[in-house]
């Protein structure tokens, strides 16, 4: 059986041991805007989800101005009490499993938090980011995105209410509002993002449903390199036009203040090792800091700039 903590790094995908892949999905019809429309299961600690935020941030740099992205969070871990299964029965599992998928991934990954201060529970972070939901969706991918670098990077337990308060703080959202929401509308959400994975027969994370105006729909599982995902999304919009963005410099850093080596390096087009000698040089020059941990840093512009 497998254990949605050990994510495959073959298939790329944290797989759910009660669904089976060979179930058919059905797409639920949504009327969007949009030409294109994402329905993105996934979970604050899906370290494949981790894995994929090189391609998502091309993507919608590259598509955005096409796109929506719906974010639905899959419940990875309700407890520990439930899982015994796929060689991860304790939080310790984790910690070397972490390990492992950071090589395959190249994305800094600490599992270290598991030895220290492990989660309990994946519920109370995904409640969180619906909560944050209700106030702005965008602040909410902030929210979501620095919880990711808490717990991947900073090796911070992110079910504490002390560090969901330092992410919300760092994306703008009311804190006492979030905190609020969390206790009521937040939960409900939550329960109907979990029901929806169960229509759609979500086998693991993360799972992206395509849809087009016309109903045209297509599924992408797991880790895949960016031409999958720009795939899927010429597959149901032939004609749609790829965006230019600036890649000189610090040009990157303009649109995300934080940056891996393995984001910089899909972003800007350019091999890791390329990646790193340039994030070194600017960090030397004074324009960059990075969190450095065993598997790799994260890159931030430096306070003084």
């Amino acid at each position: 059986m497998a254990n949605p903590l050990l994510c495959n790094p073959e298939t790329g995908i944290c797989e759910m041991p009660e669904r089976a892949a060979s179930e058919a999905v059905q797409t639920p019809q949504t009327i969007h805007t949009s030409p294109v429309k994402i329905i993105y299961f996934t979970d604050p600690i899906c370290s494949s989800c981790w894995g994929i935020e090189p391609q998502l941030r091309k993507l919608k740099l590259e598509y955005g101005h096409l796109l929506e992205v719906e974010y639905r969070m899959g419940g990875l871990l309700p407890s520990w009490d439930i899982y015994n299964a796929g060689g991860i029965s304790k939080p310790a599992d984790v910690a070397q499993h972490w390990d492992e998928v950071s090589r395959y991934y190249q994305m800094p990954i600490d599992g270290y938090v598991w030895l220290t201060d492990p989660l309990s529970s994946s519920y109370p972070p995904s409640i969180a980011f619906k909560a944050a939901e209700l106030q702005d969706r965008e602040k909410a991918q902030l929210f979501l995105r620095k919880l990711r670098e808490m717990v991947f990077i900073g090796n911070k337990n992110i079910a504490r209410w002390e560090f969901m308060d330092e992410a919300a703080l760092y994306a703008s959202l009311d804190v006492a509002q979030l905190k609020q929401d969390y206790a009521g509308e937040g939960k409900r959400l939550f329960e109907e993002d979990l029901q929806l994975a169960r229509k759609m027969r979500v086998r693991g994370f993360p799972t992206l449903f395509f849809t087009s105006q016309t109903g045209d729909t297509a599924t992408l599982h797991g880790f895949r390199p960016y031409a999958h995902f720009e795939g899927m999304l010429l597959q149901l919009a032939d004609k749609a036009q790829k965006r230019g963005y600036r890649r000189d410099n610090l040009d990157l850093f303009n649109y995300f203040s934080s940056l891996t080596a393995r984001e910089f390096a899909e972003l800007k087009g350019v091999s890791i090792q390329e990646a790193d000698a340039v994030l070194s040089g600017f960090e030397q020059e004074g324009l960059l800091s990075s969190l450095a941990i065993r598997n790799g840093k994260l890159w931030t512009k430096s306070l003084s700039l």
